[in-house]
Formats: structure tokens, sequence, C-alpha cells
């Protein structure tokens, strides 16, 4: 069975500042609290580790598609099987949004409860969050100085 999820956020930046700050797939540690590690492989790929509830897993994941400030995909390509896409929407000169779309097939009890309990949405959404207060805090920071 497979399982999918869509948040979004709002952010006092500008599409290009959400954009920077997520376009180096490597940083994502720094914002998405279940991803431990990306290490890139090559240009298109790379090695993830995550910590989940009851269990740290490891997959490779390919760029599917970039296109520079308007959307990031990817999917598996060894490991767990997911697929995510994340868009960036210019709402003003100084607000963008980010609308991430995850699809995944959870394996075993853990994850299987996360999606019927929507955990994992509450997951994405904490971690939107996170992501709203580095790109809002670059702002400010560039704009003082």
């Amino acid at each position: 069975m497979s399982s999918s999820l869509l948040e979004a956020v709002d952010i006092k930046a500008p599409v290009a500042v959400s954009w920077a700050l997520w376009e180096n797939v490597e940083r994502w540690p720094s914002f998405l609290s279940h991803v431990k590690h990306v290490q890139r492989i090559d240009g298109k790929t790379f090695a993830w580790q995550v910590a989940l509830p009851g269990a740290d897993k490891g997959f490779v994941a390919e760029l599917t598609e970039v296109v520079p400030q308007d959307r990031i995909a990817w999917h598996t390509t060894e490991g767990v099987h997911h697929a995510g896409v994340v868009t960036f929407h210019h709402l003003s000169a100084t607000e963008s949004r980010v609308t991430l779309q995850i699809e995944y097939d959870p394996q075993g009890f853990i994850e299987h409860l996360g999606a019927l309990t929507n955990l994992d949405a509450t997951l994405a959404n904490y971690d939107l969050g996170e992501f709203k207060k580095m790109a809002e805090r670059a702002v400010s920071e560039g704009a003082g100085g």
C-alpha cells in the first residue's frame, strides 16, 4: 500500500532565497529532522541516511528533475521506495510558498502506523517550519548587513 503526503509553508522570503537554501541536497539534513546525512555520489545521485521512529534506513535517490527556482524532484533507486518533489511558488517580491509532496511505501509496523496516524505529515510540517525559520533568518541577516 502506497502512502502520500502533501504539505506547504508560506515564507517571508523571495523564491530565490528559498531555492538557494533547498537546491543543495547535501544541506537537507540541516532542516529535515529525520535526514541524518546525504552524500553526493555523482551529479544526480545521492546516498541518504535517515532516522525514523523505530528504524534507521539508508537508500540511494536520483534527482529526476531540477528546474531552478521552480522544482526539484527525485525518486529512490536502491533501498526503501519513495519519490518526492518540492516546488517553489512566487507569492510576492518578498514571499514564497514551498510545497513538499512525497509518495512512499511504508515498511513495517511503525511506518504503517505513522502513515495511518498522519505522523508523517506532522513530521513534514515540523521540517517545513524549520526550513521557514532558516529562510527568514537568511533574509533578515542579509538585510541586516
